[in-house]
């Protein structure tokens, strides 16, 4: 799977575990929402720093990002 469409999907399945929308995140995270949609749909090459940043707004460690899709999630 490509990296962005694996953090994306990632992102999105942590967002939604926590009932948050992409606004929240995108408001947790300093960003746009657009900006959350785009890493979502894995069409954002997003930085490292966006990635900590993603983690910090999800409350879950940077590798759990960028790790395989957790077990029983629609990826």
């Amino acid at each position: 799977m490509d990296i962005r469409k694996l953090f994306g999907a990632n992102v999105r399945h942590y967002r939604l575990s926590a009932g948050l929308s992409q606004e929240a995140v995108a408001e947790r995270m300093g960003v746009d929402r657009a900006y959350v949609s785009l890493i979502e749909r894995g069409e954002q090459n997003a930085t490292l720093l966006s990635v900590h940043e993603a983690a910090q707004a999800l409350e879950v460690k940077p590798a759990d990002l960028l790790a395989d899709p957790p077990a029983g999630s629609d990826t």
